[in-house]
């Protein structure tokens, strides 16, 4: 991640949502941009959605878990480990929810473009909800006084 694009996530201080936002934003870049592509290219209007997703979603874990939800990053090893495969988990949800969304649409005869928008609207909402309550929780680590 560049340097500009640290700066602004640290100038959102402590606004979660806010940076979930613009992270998003960046990985919805990713994603759209190769389901264009590929779309572009001939490919199944679900399989250039999925395709694009997965890589949508690597860069959401790379921005969410560097500029988001920093206080609440798991420290190596298992917990880390724990961390990654729920978020894997919460991507997988969203990548079900959107190829069935664009594949749904495709066979009804709707554009997939716009398919991929509800889709994009439905799988941000369920994947903010899982990653922030489930997948990047607050560390109970200190001791009680």
């Amino acid at each position: 991640m560049n340097i500009a694009m640290m700066a602004l996530f640290h100038r959102l201080g402590g606004f979660r949502l806010l940076r979930y936002l613009v992270a998003s934003g960046g990985a919805l870049a990713v994603d759209v941009g190769c389901f264009l592509a590929l779309l572009a290219l001939g490919m199944w209007p679900a399989a250039a959605s999925a395709t694009g997703y997965m890589l949508g979603v690597i860069a959401h874990w790379l921005m969410s878990s560097r500029a988001v939800f920093t206080g609440d990053v798991a420290e190596r090893g298992v917990a880390r480990t724990r961390q990654k495969a729920l978020f894997v988990v919460s991507a997988l949800a969203g990548l079900v929810v959107t190829t069935a969304i664009v594949w749904s649409g495709d066979a009804i005869g709707m554009d997939p473009r716009l398919a991929k928008l509800v889709a994009i609207a439905v799988s941000f909402a369920l994947t903010w909800l899982v990653r922030s309550r489930f997948v990047f929780t607050p560390r109970c680590d200190a001791q009680p006084g």
